[in-house]
């Protein structure tokens, strides 16, 4: 190999977020990381409703001044307008989320072991051998560099998964931020076939500006031209737009030979609600953890990052992940019908009380055990299946076989 290349111990690809966070995990080795980041600056383009639940506080050291707001009550309307409103203890946070993809950025960016390059784009790797080790030989845009391992964290469509024959399915979103006079305690989801794969929102940002916004997987422009016309939304408040895009699916394989994804380049996102920090926070503990073992083991094959990373993530949130994509498989075909019976049953039979004692919008599972104990919810859910009987088909390869066919 050429000894002139720049070597580094780490390489992540990717500096939002879960690069950041996982680079700040890291940062109390002596390993030697670089960063390799698109973008000019750290958290743009904004591309979140920004809404996550307390959890973030406690999984991490949360500045206040990131927290815009807190919503108390979660309003759900369906295709024909009927909604329902429900509240809880979990009061998420509305989040400054530029301000929390810079935080750990600033608490590393000095640290003499970390090189930070921006405007720089990943483009491919292959695997060479030096002094009988194999390492990773990596080309961005710019220059070549070597690594004992690659990290990718570089979103939706991460080009070190394609490298690696993975490719997300994603969902369109958009978003702008408006002044307006919703509830600012309240978030809103609004449900429609048009936008079957999540919903439109209403997130109050705080000082009467709200973030409305809409994700689907195709006529993303007429979709959110129709949803903000059925909010009757006055445009001239309008701040500004964002535009991205949302991973769609089951957790990805995450460990490969030196190489492991974390993130949205891992579809570490729940498909009821699109949001992935919770997830990829805990995800990351897991990849250092995983990282400073390979190092100590000097041991950097697929089996070991699958051992200490893969395993423990597919075992904690990877459950949880799969709960609430089998929830998304059933609202994508909840008709007008099924969203007003299901709002009926949850306001006669006065199983509020259930979300507010289970209720979780990160680990849903305790939740769905409990109302399925219920006899009217399996009642309608069993009515349900006998009406969508490839969903029922779907839903036993996946739980039983670990299997997922398209619809």
């Amino acid at each position: 190999m050429d000894g002139n290349l720049a070597s580094f111990d780490v390489c992540i690809v990717g500096g939002s977020i879960s690069g950041n966070y996982l680079c700040y995990l890291l940062s109390n080795t002596n390993l030697k990381i670089i960063v390799i980041e698109e973008h000019e600056q750290v958290g743009l383009p904004f591309q979140c409703a920004g809404i996550v639940s307390q959890k973030l506080s406690r999984l991490i050291d949360l500045p206040k001044e990131i927290i815009l707001n807190r919503v108390k009550t979660a309003k759900i309307v369906g295709p024909s307008g009927v909604y329902i409103k429900l509240s809880g203890k979990e009061e998420p946070y509305i989040i400054d989320r530029i301000g929390l993809d810079r935080l750990f950025f600033n608490k590393i960016k000095l640290n003499e072991n970390i090189t930070y390059i921006f405007g720089e784009r990943f483009k491919s790797f292959k695997y060479v051998r030096d002094n009988h080790q194999k390492l990773v030989l990596i080309e961005t845009s710019k220059r070549k560099l070597k690594a004992k391992m690659l990290v990718g964290c570089d979103g939706p469509l991460s080009s070190v998964a394609k490298s690696l024959g993975i490719k997300n399915k994603n969902l369109y979103a958009t978003q702008i931020r408006i002044k307006g006079q919703f509830d600012e305690n309240e978030a809103a989801m609004f449900f429609d076939k048009r936008w079957k794969e999540l919903f439109g929102w209403i997130v109050p940002e705080g000082k009467r500006i709200y973030r409305i916004g809409i994700a689907s997987s195709k006529n993303i422009v007429n979709n959110f031209r129709v949803f903000l016309n059925r909010i009757n939304l006055n445009m001239k408040q309008k701040i500004d737009q964002q535009g991205g895009l949302i991973p769609f699916g089951l957790m990805n394989k995450l460990a490969f030979e030196n190489i492991l994804l974390l993130g949205d380049s891992a579809c570490q996102v729940k498909a009821t609600t699109g949001g992935g920090i919770i997830m990829l926070l805990i995800a990351a503990k897991y990849a250092a953890n995983c990282i400073k073992t390979c190092f100590k083991q000097k041991n950097f094959s697929k089996k070991t990052i699958k051992k200490y990373y893969e395993i423990p993530c597919r075992s904690i949130i990877g459950r949880e992940l799969k709960t609430h994509y089998l929830i998304r498989l059933f609202l994508e075909r909840f008709s007008e019908k099924d969203f007003e019976k299901l709002f009926q049953i949850i306001k006669t039979t006065k199983i509020e009380n259930h979300f507010s004692l289970y209720g979780d919008m990160d680990f849903p599972k305790a939740l769905l055990f409990q109302l399925l104990k219920l006899p009217f919810v399996i009642s309608f859910f069993f009515k349900f299946l006998m009406k969508n009987p490839e969903l029922l088909v779907r839903l036993l390869l996946l739980i039983f076989f670990k299997v997922e066919v398209e619809s």
